[in-house]
């Protein structure tokens, strides 16, 4: 594939335009004249349409993973894996079994929170056998695409800060075909409230990183802003977007997300002063030490939230664009969890994080654990 095209054409453009609309900002709703959801039963962002996961009938699928952060399925039902620290994208059949390297993304700068993060199949992957990834480099944070049967990966975007902590990393494609980015304020508080920055944001692209139709303000890739480190995205039968954000010292949160909406970071943590409208509340919220949500999936109606430092996997019901009492599943039965997805066959799989340098790490780890649907 050639080298950098999309990413670096877009990477000042944006900047140039939002700078120049900034007096019309970025927290008004906007009209999304995006293309024609597709069939949500079968997008690769939405859950299948099949019975509630059986969390007390988990088993593991793999085992021995180097800290395991972005999971996505290919239409077979076959899992890739992406490793953080080692920038090798792992290939787990769908019954399990030993994990097998099918690529390695060169240019992975690990460190802290950095490395190779998050995984998205494409769309089309039957037809282009493409395969996204979101990964920390020597300069950046930036966005690849590449062809399972090797050769170089395709910069589409890049230009995001980087840091120890904060940089996001969570894509996936929605239920319209677009790619939606999860990013970090990489330790600037002030990037989030910032239009003219990628981070503190969720971005919305089309799959050559250009920043899709219908967003908020024409030309920018920002979908959402005022966001601290968004790791979770997922959305619901009915298309509408969630998104998990660690908080800092108090609370953490789970937000419904919708286009042009402020998130209220560094302003407001939690629930809070909306400032007359400006800032939306989350649904959602948890003390940090019972949280710290990463991974985030919706089935059957719930939404499964994978944490950390809490060491368990919430589940919480949701209605419409309101949520029902969480309850805390797995707890400290596996240690920090990292990432949850559904499989086209309805499981719940879920990686946990203990070999990070945070956790205890237990003979076997880190794991990769899948939960079949009843």
């Amino acid at each position: 594939m050639a080298g950098s095209t999309a990413g670096r054409r877009w990477r000042w453009a944006w900047g140039a335009l939002l700078a120049m609309s900034a007096a019309a900002g970025c927290d008004g709703g906007g009209d999304d004249s995006g293309p024609a959801p597709t069939d949500l039963a079968t997008s690769s962002a939405v859950s299948a349409p099949t019975g509630a996961p059986d969390l007390d009938a988990g088993e593991e699928v793999a085992r021995g993973v180097d800290v395991p952060w972005g999971l996505a399925f290919l239409p077979g039902g076959d899992a890739l894996v992406a490793e953080r620290d080692t920038g090798r994208v792992l290939r787990i059949a769908l019954g399990g079994g030993d994990p097998a390297q099918v690529y390695e993304v060169p240019g992975v700068t690990a460190g802290g929170e950095g490395g190779l993060l998050g995984l998205a199949v494409s769309p089309g992957f039957a037809e282009d056998n493409l395969v996204y990834a979101y990964f920390t480099a020597e300069r950046d944070n930036r966005i690849v695409r590449f062809r399972l049967d090797g050769g170089q990966p395709e910069v589409i975007f890049d230009g995001i800060a980087k840091a120890r902590n904060h940089n996001g990393g969570r894509i996936a494609f929605g239920p319209d075909g677009m790619l939606y980015v999860g990013t970090g304020d990489a330790g600037d508080t002030d990037r989030s409230q910032d239009p003219a920055s990628p981070n503190g944001k969720i971005l919305r692209l089309t799959p050559d990183g250009a920043p899709a139709p219908g967003n908020p303000t024409a030309g920018s890739p920002v979908y959402s802003l005022g966001h601290r480190n968004v790791q979770g995205l997922a959305w619901d039968t009915q298309g509408r977007l969630f998104a998990t954000e660690f908080g800092q010292n108090d609370l953490d949160e789970v937000n419904r997300i919708e286009p042009g909406r402020n998130y209220g970071w560094p302003e407001v943590e939690g629930r809070g002063d909306t400032a007359g409208g400006r800032y939306t509340n989350p649904l959602v919220t948890w003390p940090v030490r019972d949280a710290s949500p990463s991974g985030l999936a919706i089935a059957n109606g719930t939404a499964y939230v994978a944490a950390l430092r809490g060491e368990r996997l919430w589940s919480v019901p949701l209605d419409g664009d309101t949520a029902g009492e969480p309850s805390a599943r797995l707890e400290g039965r596996h240690g920090r969890l990292r990432t949850v997805q559904v499989a086209p066959d309805g499981a719940l799989w879920v990686t946990t994080s203990n070999t990070d340098g945070r956790g205890d790490v237990r003979d076997g780890d880190d794991r990769i654990l899948r939960f079949p649907a009843r």
